[in-house]
C-alpha cells in the first residue's frame, strides 16, 4: 500500500502541501489546470523551485483577481458537485468544509447553513483543499499519516480582528491530534486549511517501520532566518502492506480520549446509572473496572471513552453524577473495524443489524440486542432461535441486493 506521511513540524498550509506533492511528482500541467476544472478559469496558478533554509522546495501560489472575501457554505458545495471530480475527491472535499462550517458554526454560534467562511471560504483555500485531496488521489496514495504538528507562536490577522496562534478554527480542527506551540516568534505555522485537511485526510501517527520511496518539501510563505518553513511530505510503502492490503482497507484509525476516576463510595446500582448517564451523553463506552485504592480500599474505576467533540460535557457529566473530585484525561488511538448498521424486516418488525467488516473482508452480523430482546419477547421465541431468524432474514435480503444488481 502507497502511503504519504506529513512532517508538519514547520506547520501545515494548503499552499504547503500542493508545493510537497508537486515536489513529490504531481503534474504541474494539471496543477495550472485545476482553476478551469473548478470552474475559476480567471485564476492564474504560479509554481516556482525556491529554497528555504537552504533546501530546496516548491511554493504554489494562486494569482486571483477580485473575489468576494468567502463564500457560503452551500455555494462552495455546489462548486464541489459541479466539478468534474472522481466521487472519493469529491466527497473528502465536501467532508473537509463540513468539518470547517462545524466548528466554525460552535466557535460563532451561527448555524451551519447560514455560515459565511471568510479565509477558509476564499478561492486559494477552496484550491487548496480540492487540490490536495485530488492530488493524493493522483498520486496513488491509499493512506495519509502525519508526525508531531507545530502550531506556531505570536498572533495573526483574520478577518476577525487579530487573534492569538493558533487560530480558533485550527485548534477545534486538530482535536485528538499530537500538537506544539512555537517555536517562539515564529508566527502562525498550522492554517485553518491545513488543519482541516489533516483531520480528514490522517490516519495518525506512522508506523513505525515503513519503506521510504520519496520525499519533498512545499515552501511556506516566508523564509525565516534559521527555521525551515517547509512541510515535507514522505511518499513509502507500509511494510504491513506486503502481507495483508485488506487489514488497512477495512480497518480505520480515530483519536479519541479516555476519561478516568476511581470512586470507593457509591452503590454498584448508583455506578451502574452513571454510566448509562454518561452513554446517553455521547461516550462511546464506559467500563467499570475493580480497583484497590489507598489503605486497602475497595474501589470502582469508571472509564468513558469520548471523541473529542463530547470531551468537556462528559467530564462535566462524570463530576455531576459520580462522587470523584478529580477526571484523569488521555489520550487513545483506536482501529476499528469498517461497520455499517441495517434494518432487516420479519414477521412486520423492524430488527437493526450492526454489520463490521474483518480484515479479511469476511463480514461479522449481530443484532442490536433491545431489538433482539423485543422481538423475542413478542412472538415467544427463544433468544438463539430469535438470532438465527433475523440473520437468515438478513442473509436472504443481502442475496435479493445482489441479484437486483446482477439484473
Amino acid at each position: 500500500m502507497k502511503v504519504a506521511v506529513l512532517d508538519p513540524s514547520s506547520g501545515i498550509a494548503g499552499d504547503m502541501f500542493l508545493g510537497a506533492l508537486v515536489d513529490v511528482g504531481l503534474d504541474r500541467s494539471w496543477l495550472e489546470g485545476l482553476p478551469s476544472a473548478l470552474g475559476l478559469p480567471d485564476v492564474g496558478v504560479r509554481i516556482a523551485d525556491v529554497e528555504r533554509s537552504h533546501v530546496h522546495c516548491v511554493k504554489v501560489d494562486f494569482e486571483i483577481p477580485v473575489q468576494p472575501h468567502g463564500r457560503a457554505v452551500s455555494e462552495i458545495h455546489r462548486m464541489i458537485d459541479s466539478a468534474p471530480l472522481p466521487d472519493k475527491v469529491a466527497a473528502r472535499a465536501h467532508t473537509a468544509f463540513e468539518a470547517i462550517a462545524t466548528v466554525e458554526s460552535a466557535i460563532h454560534g451561527v448555524p451551519p447553513d447560514n455560515l459565511h467562511l471568510h479565509e477558509v471560504g476564499s478561492v486559494d483555500a477552496i484550491l487548496d483543499i480540492v487540490g490536495s485531496i485530488w492530488g493524493l488521489e493522483l498520486l496513488g496514495i491509499e493512506r495519509v499519516y502525519n508526525t508531531r504538528i507545530s502550531l506556531g507562536d505570536g498572533t495573526a490577522k483574520t478577518a476577525h480582528g487579530v487573534l492569538p496562534v493558533p487560530a480558533p478554527a485550527t485548534i477545534r480542527l486538530l482535536e485528538g491530534f499530537n500538537v506544539r506551540h512555537g517555536p517562539a516568534g515564529s508566527g502562525e505555522l498550522t492554517t485553518p486549511t491545513g488543519a482541516a485537511l489533516l483531520k480528514v485526510l490522517s490516519k495518525g501517527a506512522p508506523s513505525l517501520e515503513y519503506t521510504p520511496r520519496r520525499s519533498g518539501y512545499g515552501a511556506g510563505t516566508r523564509d525565516i532566518h534559521g527555521h525551515l518553513n517547509a512541510l515535507r511530505v514522505i511518499l513509502g510503502e507500509a511494510v504491513a502492506d506486503r502481507g495483508d492490503r485488506a487489514h488497512h482497507h477495512h480497518v480505520h484509525t480515530e483519536h479519541l480520549h479516555v476519561l478516568s476516576a476511581d470512586i470507593d463510595d457509591m452503590s454498584p446500582e448508583e455506578l451502574a446509572g452513571a454510566a448509562e448517564i454518561l452513554r446517553s451523553e455521547g461516550a462511546l463506552d464506559v467500563v467499570l473496572i475493580p480497583t484497590t485504592m489507598k489503605k486497602g480500599r475497595v474501589g470502582t474505576r469508571v472509564e468513558a471513552l469520548v471523541a473529542p467533540a463530547d470531551l468537556v460535557r462528559v467530564e462535566e457529566k462524570i463530576f455531576l453524577h459520580l462522587t470523584t473530585i478529580g477526571v484523569k484525561t488521555f489520550d487513545v488511538v483506536r482501529n476499528a473495524l469498517s461497520r455499517e448498521t441495517r434494518v432487516v424486516h420479519i414477521d412486520g418488525r423492524d430488527i437493526r443489524v450492526k454489520i463490521a467488516t474483518l480484515p479479511d473482508g469476511t463480514v461479522r452480523a449481530k443484532p442490536e440486542f433491545d431489538d433482539l430482546r423485543r422481538f423475542a419477547e413478542e412472538t415467544s421465541r427463544p433468544f438463539a432461535q430469535a438470532r438465527s431468524e433475523i440473520l437468515a432474514a438478513l442473509s436472504k435480503s443481502n442475496g435479493s441486493r445482489s441479484a437486483s444488481r446482477g439484473n
